[in-house]
Parts: structure tokens; C-alpha cells; sequence
């Protein structure tokens, strides 16, 4: 079995349609993919609707997180979609977006970089949108020659000289939010140096005992040694390790199924969720 669990749609920042997304899934041989884009849940109805026989979907959501100033991200998945808790923080953030890109493209403005709102909300159509649409746009105007060139200190990376500040969950909030919803939590490429600042393995620890099952160890942004040193932290702590594309479309160059994950870790997963359950193709809904 190949199977992807990260991946992106155009319901955040993807730049394919959930429906484009599962075609091109299939195509790609994969036997798994999970749909988690940024904070919302948009773009599961559609992929589950085109979704075709012999791909299974797991629905999921990957969550903006920060904690002691650094931010990183949560791969919820297989939760209930209608649990009130979880949605009401997940629009928290969805609405501080809008105002956080809008004072990124101010920033970047103040660098004499000829970028307008116009420009990124057009990028981002009917998205949630984010840094990655940002990003487009200062491919498009041949500020930098890729989305991944754009989040560095010089750009839009953390701390950058146009990074803006978010509302974004409290990951051990957001890991009790998801468990309590029956889904399951994954910490996404926790040691993606080139991002920008990540925390600390302590801070993985501390979530470990919270309840987080696992973390994101093969991955386009970790090289062999950080996945090493992440899947040896990974077995002392009991965490599932899981692998993934992060898959982008055409807005990154990595391909679907760069990095999958091992059947028996996915296993698992299903087997600790109880919010929703994998949704075989083709169509269907969501059980709980």
C-alpha cells in the first residue's frame, strides 16, 4: 500500500481542486491519501463526491499552532467534523487570515515591493487564505523564483521582515480538542529547520505526555539525519511516525506520494479514531 497522509487542496492553499486532488491521488498510484488543509474541513465533501474506486480518503485538517513564540503545525485527523468545540476554535482561526495576510502584503509594501491585496486574493480564489498565497505572488512578480524561496528571514518566513503574527491554537489545546473529538494527532514536520525557528524536543515530550500520537518523520523539509534523530525520539516517546508529501500542486515541487507512510502506522491510526472513519472510493460519506 502507498499512502500519503498530507496534502493540500484548493479549499486553503492548494492549487488543486479536492476533486483534482484525489484524480491526480489515484493517478499517482496511491492506495491512501488524507486531505488536510489548513484549519478547515472545506474540502472534504467534494473529494469524498469524486473520490475514485480504489482510493481511500481519510479526511483530517492540519491546525496553526504556536507555543513560546515558535509556530508549527498539527495533523488532526479522522475527527467528527461536527464536534462544536473543535470548529468553533478552528474558525478563530480561519478569520484572524484575512487580516494577517492583508498586513503581510502592508509589510511587503514597506519594502518597496509592488504587491497588492488584489493581487493575493485573486491567488487565492475561494481559499483560506495564507503565506503560500503570498508567496505566488511574489513569484508572479519575480521577487523570488519559488513559493519555498519566499519563506526565508528575508520574506515571509518566521520572524521575517514580512512576517505578521496570527491567532493560531495552543498545541496542547488543540491536541485535547482533537482527542476529545475522536480524532488522532500528528505533529507535522516538527524539524523543518528551513522554515524557520522549531521547538524544541522537550516541547514534543511535554505533548507526548498530553497525548499526542505521533509525529511526521519522512518529509521533504527533514534530511536523514533529522528524520534519525526524529524517529529515534519518536521510539523512546511510544509516537507513531508518519510520512507524507505535503503535496501543494503545482505551488511546490514535491509530488504526491514523495513520502508515504508504513500500512501498519496507518493501521493504527485508523484503529485509535473514532470520530470518523477512512472513506472508501468511489463516493460515499463520512461515518461517525
Amino acid at each position: 500500500m502507498r499512502i500519503d497522509l498530507h496534502t493540500h487542496s484548493t479549499a486553503s492553499d492548494g492549487t488543486d481542486t479536492p476533486a483534482e486532488l484525489v484524480a491526480n491521488a489515484a493517478a499517482a498510484g496511491l492506495d491512501v491519501v488524507a486531505l488536510t488543509d489548513h484549519d478547515t474541513v472545506g474540502g472534504h465533501k467534494q473529494a469524498i463526491d469524486a473520490l475514485p474506486e480504489g482510493l481511500t480518503l481519510v479526511t483530517g485538517a492540519e491546525l496553526s499552532c504556536r507555543v513560546d513564540g515558535v509556530g508549527m503545525h498539527l495533523l488532526a485527523y479522522l475527527f467528527d467534523p461536527a464536534d462544536a468545540e473543535l470548529e468553533r476554535a478552528r474558525e478563530l482561526v480561519r478569520d484572524d487570515r484575512v487580516p494577517r495576510a492583508q498586513e503581510v502584503v502592508r509589510k511587503l509594501r514597506a519594502l518597496d515591493v509592488p504587491i497588492t491585496w488584489e493581487q493575493v486574493a485573486r491567488i487565492a480564489g475561494d481559499g483560506s487564505v495564507g503565506r503560500p498565497h503570498v508567496a505566488a505572488a511574489l513569484v508572479e512578480l519575480g521577487v523570488v523564483p519559488t513559493v519555498s524561496d519566499a519563506f526565508t528571514s528575508d520574506w515571509l518566513g518566521n520572524g521575517g521582515r514580512a512576517y505578521a503574527e496570527k491567532h493560531e491554537f495552543d498545541p496542547f489545546e488543540a491536541v485535547r480538542l482533537v482527542k476529545a473529538a475522536g480524532g488522532v494527532a500528528v505533529f507535522a514536520h516538527p524539524g523543518a529547520v528551513k522554515r524557520g525557528a522549531v521547538v524544541p524536543e522537550s516541547t514534543i515530550v511535554a505533548l507526548a505526555e498530553a497525548g499526542l500520537d505521533g509525529i511526521e518523520v519522512d518529509h521533504m523539509d527533514h534530511d536523514g539525519p533529522t528524520r534519525a534523530r526524529l524517529r529515534g525520539l519518536a521510539r523512546e516517546l511510544g509516537l507513531l511516525t508518519t510520512g507524507s508529501s505535503d503535496y501543494h500542486g503545482s505551488r511546490k515541487t514535491v509530488e504526491l506520494g514523495a513520502c508515504t507512510t508504513d500500512p501498519e502506522i496507518y493501521g493504527e491510526i485508523t484503529r485509535r479514531a473514532t470520530g470518523a472513519f477512512p472513506v472508501p472510493g468511489a463516493g460515499g460519506a463520512v461515518r461517525r
